[in-house]
């Protein structure tokens, strides 16, 4: 732990001060000061130096309270939390404290566990339409931008952090971007705050650490603006990665099929775009991305697989697999759609005019009623039930065009759940009718008409609907 007690006057910075923080986040925060803050605090001098100013000039309807986060790496992480504790008494600002166990996998990061862990567990703390305070600085900004640059990553890394962005039930804020580490630890000494100094900051093996301490003294030597300069170009990555998140965005809703992604529909864009249509899907389903190697497989070899091939690809506790023509996103280690699906059921309507279905999906019934829609004598005498692979196609009408089913499911918002559950009848290789909801114009009742009937999915449990 570092403390300082000035023995004369410093010199404080002009910039970073309570009045200074409450009107950024007055531009940041809508409604601000009559929200909810969480403040993230590490002990370290930049939380330290958030939380205190923020507490110093707090307006009396703003609801304040703060979150410590112990990763139990280093052996004196208790007294960290001790001292967090002592800070927020202090300052009158009600602490909580969580434990999180960081879990590394094989050849990755243990800084990026750690951030993954934290990040997870701030998210599990956040209250609804509450907003997360970290005290990210221009430094840090510099430092993240150029780690991604080394890392080959895209216009989103390049990003970087952006001053605000949505996060778990609330909003994430970074109130202290413009500001440097220098003033902040300024401030902090100039008001005789104790710290506390995290000794794997020193490890040259991170490398966040061995940027900071080796390589941007000479940069900041050379080229003294060049923190500036790099949160400029950060903020053209970002305005760049809106437009392509627009185009996604557009790209995602035409392909969707439910909380699938129609394969064959990005088939039809251009490889970037698919690329690009991909990443957005996978991030709004609240996964992390997939590392560019497995993105391209996805775009590429899953996405173009012949139709009866099921292929997965699978990535830190997620996997995306291809069933027929759609794509889902879930839980890796779960059963995969293939092994999920319904078998294909036989129905032979001279031994039995019902057909119990598999796997709690209920019981198709053909029922002879006099005013029913469907012609008993168009039905074949063997059907076949089989259940949603993407692609079918019916005529709903006589003389109409055959419709997408996707597209009728739409128009009639059957839930997403009776989607899957649904019951499609084929005979003579095409689809006569899709559950209870729609016949083929081929089986239809018409004038002349002499048996008629009613088709009944008896739906087990019922779907609400």
């Amino acid at each position: 732990m570092s403390s300082a007690h000035p023995r004369g006057r410093r010199r404080v910075s002009r910039a970073f001060g309570p009045e200074w923080l409450l009107e950024r986040l007055t531009r940041l925060l809508p409604g601000f000061p009559e929200v909810s803050v969480c403040v993230a605090l590490s002990g370290g001098v930049d939380s330290t130096a958030l939380l205190a100013a923020l507490s110093a000039a707090r307006p009396p309807q703003l609801r304040l309270r703060a979150v410590h986060v112990d990763h139990r790496l280093q052996p004196h992480s208790r007294r960290w939390s001790a001292h967090c504790r002592r800070l927020a008494r202090t300052l009158g600002v009600p602490l909580s404290v969580a434990t999180v166990t960081v879990k590394r996998e094989a050849g990755g990061s243990l800084e990026e566990a750690a951030r993954i862990a934290r990040y997870r567990c701030l998210a599990g703390q956040l209250r609804h339409g509450e907003a997360l305070l970290v005290a990210h600085t221009g430094d840090d900004q510099l430092e993240t931008v150029l780690l991604q640059l080394f890392r080959g990553c895209g216009l989103a890394g390049l990003a970087a952090m952006p001053a605000t962005a949505p996060f778990a039930a609330g909003l994430l804020v970074r109130p202290l971007l413009e500001c440097t580490r220098t003033e902040i630890e300024s401030w902090v000494r100039g008001r005789g705050l104790a710290w506390v100094e995290d000794e794997s900051n020193a490890d040259e093996r991170f490398d966040r650490n061995y940027l900071r301490r080796r390589v941007l003294p000479a940069v900041r030597q050379r080229w003294s603006g060049v923190a500036a300069a790099v949160a400029r170009s950060a903020r053209h990555a970002a305005e760049a990665q809106q437009l392509l998140e627009s185009l996604a965005r557009a790209d995602v809703e035409r392909a969707s099929d439910g909380s699938a992604l129609s394969a064959k529909a990005l088939r039809a864009l251009p490889m970037p775009r698919r690329r690009n249509a991909l990443r957005f899907w996978i991030a709004a389903r609240g996964r992390v991305a997939p590392d560019t190697r497995r993105l391209e497989e996805i775009a590429g070899s899953v996405i173009d697989a012949r139709p009866d091939a099921h292929p997965s690809v699978e990535w830190g506790g997620t996997r995306l697999e291809r069933y027929a023509d759609r794509l889902s996103i879930g839980e890796a280690g779960l059963p995969s759609q293939a092994q999920r699906a319904a078998p294909e059921l036989a129905w032979d309507m001279r031994a039995s005019l019902r057909c119990e279905l598999p796997q709690e999906r209920g019981a198709l019934e053909l029922a002879p009623d006099p005013h029913g829609p469907l012609d008993l004598d168009a039905l074949p005498a063997r059907l076949s039930v089989r259940w949603r692979r993407g692609g079918e196609r019916l005529r709903v009408r006589r003389g109409g065009a055959r419709r997408a089913l996707k597209s009728l499911l739409q128009e009639e918002r059957v839930p997403l759940a009776e989607r899957a559950r649904m019951p499609l009848i084929f005979g003579d290789g095409g689809l006569i009718a899709a559950g209870d909801l729609w016949l083929d114009a081929s089986v239809r009742a018409g004038p002349g008409t002499r048996r008629r009937g009613r088709l009944i999915w008896q739906r087990t449990p019922p779907i609400q609907r």
